[in-house]
């Protein structure tokens, strides 16, 4: 998997931002917190004239750690950063997410003495290949909401919003003798009504093809298994997260089948083992003609191992694999299981 990403909005998309102010330079580094419509006082014709600009990148390439990237939609920094149209290269600190119009400015920056090397937070996750770093949006907000910048440059969203209070991040980076270098990320509500485990996650550019989109997904569904819930990404998936996540959780419902020793398991059994919501569950089996329909008209599991073992061909699972021994974490907010609807003991 590439890039996924759920629309419905997650952040909000600030005008007029005011950054902070490294010290020992003279470029502004990261938005103020504010919190107001970016469409607010416009009149249609301004409005208009808004969606024309935003339509055009802003930025052509961005420098990210040893990776030069080329961006893909516009992003709503400052206007510093570009303030006579489209600029050739923005550059990004890959420890702290802080990011400079210039080289230099990236330079002198990371020359100050004990710069970290890995996303603030706490790291949750660490097997022999992968890091993974749990972020609360409303203690680091700078990193949060500069994380948000960098990812719209990749993601085709209508509206972003950046207030990030209400959203948990999960930095996943790779490891050397220099630091924590971050791949991907994704985001959740900390309070879901509608049961959503993920809100938006990007595979950064530079680290596609390698499976960590797959891993970044199969980590939502561990925490949600800690939690004791079922959870789903948030709907509508575009097409390319609705095909990532289709192999997601065809793969998963058919190991799970292949090692079931029940004599009979149903949709419900399915989705307390693998976390996946029951009409996520639905849908796939179907999409796997799986299901039959009983005397009783009631649908049924029809899952002989030969046909699993012909579908797992075509739905393998490869690439990283998420350890749940390496996962040493609790959920931070915690919901009485009587009362919410997605607890395991509710389905």
């Amino acid at each position: 998997m590439s890039v996924v990403h759920a629309s419905g909005g997650n952040m909000r998309l600030l005008s007029n931002a005011q950054s902070a102010y490294e010290g020992g330079g003279n470029r502004p580094t990261t938005i103020e917190e504010l919190e107001h419509d970016e469409h607010e006082g416009l009149d249609e014709a301004s409005l208009i004239e808004h969606e024309e600009w935003t339509k055009v990148k802003n930025f052509n390439k961005v420098l990210f750690g040893k990776h030069i990237m080329e961006c893909w939609y516009f992003s709503p920094f400052p206007k510093e950063f570009h303030p006579d149209g489209p600029v050739d290269c923005i550059f990004f600190c890959e420890f702290t997410l802080r990011f400079f119009r210039t080289k230099n400015e990236l330079i002198r920056y990371q020359s100050k003495p004990n710069l970290p090397r890995h996303p603030p937070g706490n790291e949750i996750y660490r097997d022999s290949k992968v890091s993974m770093f749990e972020l609360d949006g409303a203690v680091e907000k700078i990193y949060c909401q500069n994380l948000c910048y960098f990812a719209k440059l990749f993601l085709d969203h209508k509206t972003l919003h950046f207030d990030v209070d209400p959203f948990l991040f999960y930095v996943l980076c790779h490891q050397d003798e220099r630091g924590f270098h971050p791949v991907g990320y994704f985001s959740k509500e900390k309070y879901s009504e509608m049961g959503y485990n993920l809100a938006c996650i990007l595979t950064f550019p530079s680290s596609q093809r390698q499976g960590y989109g797959r891993f970044l997904i199969a980590f939502s569904y561990e925490l949600s298994k800690k939690e004791g819930k079922v959870g789903s990404p948030e709907k509508p998936l575009s097409d390319l997260g609705n095909l990532s996540y289709r192999s997601y959780w065809a793969s998963t419902i058919l190991l799970t089948l292949k090692s079931c020793t029940m004599t009979k398991i149903s949709i419900m059994d399915l989705a307390k083992i693998t976390s996946i919501v029951s009409g996520d569950v639905i849908a796939t089996l179907e999409m796997l003609n799986l299901l039959q329909v009983d005397e009783n008209g009631s649908q049924v599991i029809c899952a002989p191992q030969d046909v699993i073992a012909d579908l797992l061909i075509k739905y393998p699972v490869s690439g990283l694999r998420v350890d749940p021994e390496s996962l040493h974490w609790a959920p931070l907010y915690v919901t009485d299981p009587r009362k919410d609807k997605w607890s395991i003991i509710n389905v």
